[in-house]
């Protein structure tokens, strides 16, 4: 009896190791490279990729760059050696192709795919492979949609929004990394296509907060779209930038959820947004589990949909086309793709407060 019990024990130890040791297999498939695991929206696509990969019977390694570029590149040395058949990519350093090129350098020697994804690497880079393509998003296609969403949120509640009352809005912007395409064009469209909104209805436009600065945006200098970057920008401009100066921000407009949630943080300290009425409207980018919460509980304004789950298939089923010696995007019709260069596009969608 002790025997049986003690077998039914081994076995039972041995499939929760196995569940647990999925994605830290070193003879695994695929490898997959992120940039951080800190990242709230890369946490979700990690989550919802292990899932996906476990669906398709796929093998896989997680490895965490945190986000340092010669992490990753060594890595990536490491997993060929290890035998990997797919590299699965969230390229630290995006401001060049450097990073990305020497990916592919490695890849085509040793004859293994790599599938770039969510950060996305340029047209060239994907062109020089033909075992190579990039999932991701239309980097413009956010800027414009949270743009639209502020520029008509503020017009709908101009009145209550201008807490000075001199006809105009002030706003803060977080940036999450220079040189990254995404954080470029959040940046640019978010205030730029809510300016175009309020000079059709007839009000002034936006207006940086700070005037002294020249970039109208604070950047998280480690490019890690933190919370912990807004919350220290937030923080120190509410001591100078409030009610009782008359000078108030009015509206927070971030690259990414997670700054929102640093933002909103600092804002809570000050006594806005606990779920009353005095609140400064913030907006970000990704639509997380946590920002969805904070809409909910009106802390939060609104969001754009950055859908883990769907980019998380369209990458699991890529992977495993070329671990099965496919074309890539073999059975991907459903996703949009490029014309010219092998990229798959997942569309975003708006998150938003009804008022």
């Amino acid at each position: 009896m002790k025997i049986r019990l003690l077998s039914v024990y081994t076995i039972l130890i041995c499939i929760l190791f196995s569940a647990c040791s999925q994605g830290n297999n070193d003879s695994a498939d695929a490898h997959v490279f992120y940039y951080t695991y800190s990242d709230t929206y890369i946490s979700n696509v990690r989550s919802a990729l292990g899932t996906a990969f476990k669906n398709n019977n796929i093998s896989y390694h997680d490895y965490d760059s945190n986000g340092n570029q010669t992490t990753q590149t060594e890595q990536v040395q490491t997993s060929i050696t290890k035998g990997a058949k797919v590299l699965v990519v969230n390229i630290v350093n995006t401001g060049s192709d450097d990073a990305s090129q020497g990916i592919i350098s490695q890849a085509k020697n040793a004859n293994i795919p790599v599938i770039f994804f969510n950060r996305e690497v340029s047209d060239e880079v994907i062109n020089s492979y033909e075992k190579c393509a990039f999932i991701g998003t239309d980097a413009e296609e956010a800027g414009h949609m949270q743009g639209e969403m502020i520029g008509e949120y503020v017009v709908r509640n101009f009145d209550e929004l201008d807490l000075n009352k001199d006809g105009k809005i002030s706003y803060i912007l977080f940036k999450g990394e220079e040189g990254n395409n995404e954080a470029i064009y959040r940046t640019q469209y978010s205030v730029e296509d809510a300016n175009k909104i309020l000079k059709e209805a007839g009000k002034n436009e936006l207006v940086f907060y700070d005037q002294s600065n020249p970039n109208k945006y604070l950047v998280d200098k480690n490019g890690q779209w933190s919370a912990a970057a807004s919350n220290e920008y937030m923080t120190t401009a509410l001591t100078s930038y409030n009610e009782a100066n008359n000078n108030m921000i009015e509206l927070v407009i971030c690259n990414n959820d997670g700054m929102a949630e640093g933002a909103i943080t600092a804002l809570n300290s000050a006594g806005y947004n606990l779920g009353s009425e005095k609140k400064i409207p913030v907006f970000g980018v990704d639509a997380t589990d946590a920002a969805q919460e904070l809409i909910k509980n009106n802390k939060m304004t609104g969001t754009i949909k950055q859908d883990a789950e769907t980019m998380s298939e369209a990458i699991s089923l890529v992977t495993k086309n070329a671990i099965d010696g496919k074309n890539l995007f073999d059975g991907a019709e459903e996703f949009h793709s490029d014309k010219s260069v092998a990229k798959l596009r997942i569309p975003y969608s708006k998150y938003i407060t009804e008022n």
